[in-house]
């Protein structure tokens, strides 16, 4: 047995990290950098309250769907090169989104977005596990690589506040073009190929199953808390489950599975994937619920409104290397535990929002939800590498970024479903006595920006009561829906504790468990 340590990593690597975490921040931006331009998108495409979400979402979505599948292509044919492709892809889909004319347009462009992003973001996690062999120098490049996941989901906002406010929202998808040059250019010097040896084919119904899958659940919980179409809500959720059955048994009898679902025996491994899920899952749906308030209910234009979402993005940097710190003297179990406990602090704090509140109080909330959800997966994604071999990085990089996606996908679905649901019944009963027609009543319900439409269209004291109407459900709804994240990140927090409890920040995971897969 070798017991030799790994080698350390060169200033190249280091510099090679830089240039890496360029398509991630980019990918994790572009899931929240159409936030603030919703309103601007609305008054320009006209879109329903259903297509505004599949325009948030649907990105969201076909990463999860392809995440797996394209990281077996990235371990097959090569992660570098699979990097370079999809970069290829997502500068291509931004130069459609920019031209969209119509919101299908526009869905369409964010979901090709998706695909790029599926096929660059396995390769980014994955070379980061191959290019720095040592757990410590890991340990920090992994703070690096949450970090700016994080700052991406917090910046997004804020860059595309600014971008719409300076330019236009079209402005905000030509901002991926020159980053995905630079990553052309630079990532054939700096990035190391590196592919797992053992895969010789992809398996293609695997890729199928997986596929409709994830698709059919995703639809299904957002069809069925929006409240629509419930048999096809219901239809699609057996067919996705079906999928997803059909897909776990047929990767345990293939020889190289598309996703190794044995890595789930490794408690660690399971813990540290489950807790990182929930976590997203709760945070996404506050934080686009917390943004719109900004904007619809407060009255700020973009570049006001992201002003105030930059104390979040300086958390959310900071918690990465904060977690790093603390786990020198603190097991990872504890600082992941109080992380998203503080989070849960945050979203407890929408328990005090009302119409009239100032920014302030979104903007500590946003920033306390940073700071503790940052902690807990700058140490999960650390343990979730760590705790499998080099050879296995694709899978296990394939495997915690499709439960980021999903995150994000079912935050977007459940909660903001239930934001939607919440807010279309007040608004509707709330409008009963003033005399609406039935067309302005079902676009006042619908969503927040047209309610401030027909309010203008309206006048008069019936349109200041429909303005105070739609203001008051959407807050009320924005508090249902912090409290709902308060208690998914309480029930992470148990979660990480129970499960991640004996992970040390210095010990070979992979070597502890490997006799378990």
């Amino acid at each position: 047995m070798n017991n030799a340590p790994p080698p350390k990593a060169t200033a190249k690597s280091w510099v090679g990290l830089a240039v890496l975490v360029l398509p991630l921040l980019l990918i994790t931006i572009d899931g929240t950098v159409l936030i603030l331009g919703l309103p601007a998108i609305s008054a320009e495409l006209r879109p329903t309250g259903v297509e505004q979400l599949w325009m948030i979402d649907i990105y969201s979505l076909v990463l999860a769907g392809l995440l797996v599948a394209m990281s077996t292509v990235g371990d097959r044919f090569g992660r570098r090169r699979n990097l370079l492709i999809g970069a290829v892809v997502f500068a291509m889909a931004s130069v459609i989104g920019a031209l969209a004319t119509a919101p299908w347009m526009l869905i369409s462009a964010r979901a090709l977005l998706g695909v790029g992003g599926a096929i660059m973001m396995p390769s980014t996690l994955s070379l980061v596990r191959n290019m720095f062999l040592d757990r410590q120098q890991r340990r920090y490049a992994m703070a690096v690589w949450a970090a700016m996941a994080s700052v991406g989901a917090a910046v997004g906002p804020i860059l595309g506040g600014w971008v719409i406010e300076t330019f236009s929202w079209q402005a905000a998808f030509l901002l991926n073009i020159p980053v995905m040059i630079v990553l052309l250019v630079l990532g054939p010097i700096l990035l190391p190929e590196s592919r797992n040896p053992a895969l010789r084919k992809i398996d293609v119904l695997s890729v199928v199953l997986s596929f409709v899958g994830m698709i059919g659940v995703v639809y299904a919980i957002k069809s069925l808390t929006g409240g629509k179409e419930l048999g096809l809500g219901l239809a699609a959720l057996v067919i996705g489950l079906i999928g997803i059955v059909l897909f776990v048994r047929r990767q345990l009898m293939l020889p190289t599975p598309l996703m190794d679902v044995r890595l789930f025996k490794v408690r660690y491994f399971r813990g540290a994937v489950i807790a990182d899920l929930l976590s997203i899952f709760a945070m996404v749906g506050a934080l686009v619920a917390l943004v719109q308030h900004l904007q619809l209910v407060q009255g700020l234009n973009p570049l006001q409104a992201s002003l105030w979402l930059i104390p979040q993005a300086i958390f959310a940097a900071a918690a990465a290397f904060l977690a790093a710190v603390l786990v020198k003297r603190i097991l990872p179990a504890y600082v992941i535990t109080v992380g998203l406990l503080i989070a849960s602090l945050g979203f407890g704090l929408t328990i005090f929002l009302t119409p009239t509140s100032g920014p302030v109080l979104i903007a500590t909330a946003l920033a306390l939800v940073s700071l503790g959800a940052g902690m807990g997966l700058a140490l999960s994604n650390d343990i979730i590498m760590s705790s499998v071999t080099p050879e296995r990085a694709g899978q296990a990089a394939a495997t915690s970024e499709t439960a980021y996606e999903v995150g994000t996908t079912l935050g977007t679905a459940v909660l903001g479903g239930v934001l939607v649901a919440w807010y279309t019944r007040a608004v509707t009963a709330g409008t009963d006595t003033l005399g609406l027609t039935a067309s302005s009543t079902e676009r006042a319900s619908s969503t927040m920006a047209e309610a401030l439409l027909v309010a203008s269209e309206v006048g008069g004291s019936n349109g200041a009561a429909v303005l105070e109407v739609a203001k008051t459900a959407f807050t009320d709804a924005i508090t249902i829906t912090g409290i709902a994240g308060a208690g998914i990140m309480v029930l992470a927090a148990i979660w990480a504790l129970v499960t991640l409890r004996g992970a040390a920040a210095n010990k070979d995971l992979a070597a502890e468990h490997e006799h378990e897969l």
